[in-house]
């Protein structure tokens, strides 16, 4: 039984998130900081067998009138780029407020969160993860 694995894409570092085999709840997985993004195709595919993953969830960030944003390009692009490189199938899920959300989150757990902008981009993805899973 497979997971699903979520991604908060930036360009810097991406914030991951993974599923439970029952596919029922999300939890934080780690960020990975990458240089260019042949790097960063080479650790998801890692990830992708070493996690047995089905499916891949991509934070697509949208405004807040669910308008597209220069961001939004940005993540378009990228699901355009990785798509053609790897087999796992790939959808996008609003990920409108999550980095918001996972920052209170993170605070009201007494977490820091100045200088953990990984540890935000972690539960985010975990965040938008779990909305998708319980849609579906």
């Amino acid at each position: 039984m497979g997971r699903f694995l979520a991604i908060d894409f930036g360009e810097k570092r991406i914030g991951l998130a993974l599923s439970d085999p029952m596919k029922i709840i999300a939890k934080p997985f780690k960020t990975i900081f990458y240089s260019n993004q042949n790097d960063l195709i080479n650790k998801i595919a890692l990830i992708i067998k070493d996690e047995k993953i089905e499916k891949i969830i991509l934070g697509l960030p949208k405004g807040l009138k669910g308008n597209n944003t220069s961001q939004t390009n940005i993540v378009i692009e990228f699901y355009k780029y990785i798509k053609d490189k790897i087999d796992t199938p790939i959808v996008m899920e609003d990920e409108r407020l999550s980095s918001v959300s996972a920052k209170k989150s993170l605070i009201l757990q007494d977490i820091k969160t100045g200088h953990n902008k990984a540890l935000i981009d972690e539960t985010a993805a975990a965040i938008f993860l779990q909305l998708y899973l319980d849609k579906n």
